[in-house]
């Protein structure tokens, strides 16, 4: 520990923290715009320039280590007209709209800029803003990149190398024409960029969003000859309540169902009851692989954007994959097959959207493997907007149910939106159907936590199953790395986005560790809570099997909610 002085605060702190980091400990802002936790330091914006006694040069406080009985000044006549100067340098570079247009940026309402603006306390702009003139990139089914909103802090760089391993982002040019772009300005949808959207969480000025499908969910919702379904996927419930004024983690199921039939939705249905059907036809894939021999380990399935991660970069593991739909397209493909004919609806007026934490899901639904399963994805950012535009109360909502047939699900189901959450539930039911005896403590804690990569063996009857599950890109490729080189494992999950689904690249912002935790803490205390927490008990599970789909790995399931995979390569 060493002991320093912030603004005539008497701190202590660890030794090798920053100036930064110490200055939050004692509740002191300093501004900042390229700096972003868990992420190298980049010290390019200097907003976050102070005063240290003893020094001739302003020091930015993200790269300097705080040291025994140093002073600091956060708050000098120096460092206020310093940090006023470089933030209007960054505004001039800004989108020369921005200034005019800022309700109807993507950041409007959480923009780091207006925050940072705040804390300097800008009153004028003195120079004015710079026509870049570069067109948007709109090559992508899922995200959209506006070059002229760019202030090139470098975050969206870092985040796509340092925590997903990719790395499709560069800067070009010199100067004042500096830009990120992708490798040889190809465009988003044209490299290997997996959809995960964590450069979006990262990017501070709405130079990167999703692409919005809200504006056509509330077309066909305004079209009395359509009947709109949604599905809400598990980690959309602890975080849908954050663009509110909620704290992440809150439950709010009971208020995203009441929500969502104020919107005007026909039925409101949970993806948790398809993530259920993933259990029991993943589980039975398992145990067939097991038992009858199959390529092993089994990869898991539920995350596009790990999926098109193996299509570039590990094709030849291809086979190893789950032919299981994601729980998203699942759902889809029995609406539109098994409930449209249940409630004698024609596909062509049967309108299935989805709302997800995830910006791949949208790139997901397009593929042609399983298109027309899934109509629209919202994010949970876009419909907080569907929500505040309708004049609904998110928060004094009543708590409503969801609708039968598809809205019934286990607990294991709630915590597919965490890291080792689709592991856990699957061992639940695998443990059950290969022993055939009763599985007394349901919580697999060996597979929880945001440790990047975690393993165990279980013991199911005389099998040892070895099982790992990674979260993160950069995880992920360290795993698949391992997996090349002979490493045996019988069973993987792996999700592209860290934590998981409740922190993916649909989530509102900030999504940062701490955040993770709170809503990962959430869906656990969502499980504990239900009484059905096996994914093969659910009622509603064996009667679509009774009624529509016969077994398990039957022709017919095989049909409607299985699918392959296409080697892209880089």
């Amino acid at each position: 520990m060493i002991k320093l002085t912030i603004d005539g605060i008497n701190l202590e702190v660890e030794a090798g923290k920053t100036i930064l980091e110490a200055a939050s400990a004692a509740h002191i802002k300093i501004p900042t715009l390229c700096y972003e936790e868990g992420l190298t330091i980049y010290g390019g914006c200097r907003l976050c320039v102070v005063e240290v006694e003893g020094e001739r040069l302003l020091q930015p406080a993200c790269a300097t280590e705080a040291k025994e009985g140093m002073v600091v000044k956060t708050n000098t006549p120096q460092v206020r007209e310093v940090r006023k100067t470089l933030f209007e340098l960054i505004v001039a570079s800004h989108d020369i709209s921005c200034q005019l247009n800022c309700l109807t940026c993507s950041k409007n309402g959480n923009c780091e800029l207006r925050e940072a603006a705040e804390i300097i306390g800008i009153s004028e702009m003195r120079l004015l803003p710079i026509d870049k003139g570069y067109g948007e990139d709109w090559s992508s089914y899922s995200i959209v990149r506006e070059p002229n909103k760019c202030i090139t802090c470098g975050r969206c760089i870092r985040k796509c190398e340092e925590t997903q391993g990719i790395g499709i982002f560069t800067m070009a040019n010199r100067g004042p024409a500096t830009i990120v772009t992708t490798y040889g300005d190809k465009g988003m949808g044209n490299v290997e960029c997996t959809n995960c959207g964590q450069c979006i969480l990262s990017c501070p000025t709405g130079a990167l969003h999703e692409v919005y499908h809200y504006e056509k969910v509330w077309e066909v919702l305004n079209d009395p000859k359509k009947h709109v379904v949604v599905q809400t996927a598990p980690a959309v419930r602890v975080a849908i309540s954050e663009p509110f004024g909620g704290d992440p983690g809150t439950i709010a199921t009971g208020q995203l169902v009441s929500a969502l039939r104020r919107l005007g939705f026909d039925r409101v249905f949970d993806t948790n009851f398809t993530a259920d059907l993933t259990i029991v036809e993943e589980g039975t894939e398992l145990i067939k692989r097991i038992t009858k021999g199959g390529a092993l380990p089994l990869l898991t399935s539920c995350s596009p954007g790990w999926i098109k991660f193996i299509e570039h970069f590990y094709p030849e593991l291809l086979d190893n994959v789950s032919t299981c739909k994601s729980p998203q397209q699942m759902f889809g493909a029995l609406a539109k097959s098994y409930y449209a004919e249940k409630n004698e609806i024609s596909r062509e007026d049967l309108v299935v959207v989805s709302v997800m934490p995830c910006t791949a899901k949208k790139f997901e639904a397009q593929r042609p493997e399983m298109a027309g399963d899934v109509d629209y994805v919202l994010t949970t950012r876009e419909l907080a907007q569907m929500i505040k535009t309708a004049g609904i109360d998110m928060e004094k909502l009543e708590e409503g149910e969801y609708d039968q047939l598809m809205g019934t699900s286990s607990g294991a189901a709630d915590i597919f939106g965490a890291t080792g959450g689709v592991m856990e539930a699957a061992l639940r039911t695998a443990y059950e159907l290969i022993t055939g005896q009763e599985l007394g403590m349901l919580d697999f804690k060996e597979v929880r936590g945001l440790t990047g990569i975690k393993e165990a063996e279980i013991e199911i009857g005389d099998l040892k199953v070895k099982a790992a599950v990674a979260h993160g890109l950069g995880n992920v490729r360290h795993l698949m790395e391992r997996i090349k080189a002979g490493e045996e494992f019988h069973f993987i999950e792996l999700m592209a986005c860290p934590g998981g689904c409740l922190g993916g690249g649909g989530q509102p912002s900030p999504t940062n560790q701490h955040v993770r935790e709170k809503r990962m803490k959430g869906l656990y205390n969502i499980d504990s809570l239900k009484e059905l927490r096996k994914s093969h008990q659910n009622p509603y599970i064996t009667k679509v099997y009774e009624e529509y789909l016969g077994e398990p790995g039957s022709h017919k399931a095989h049909q409607l909610l299985h699918t392959e995979y296409t080697a892209r390569g880089v």
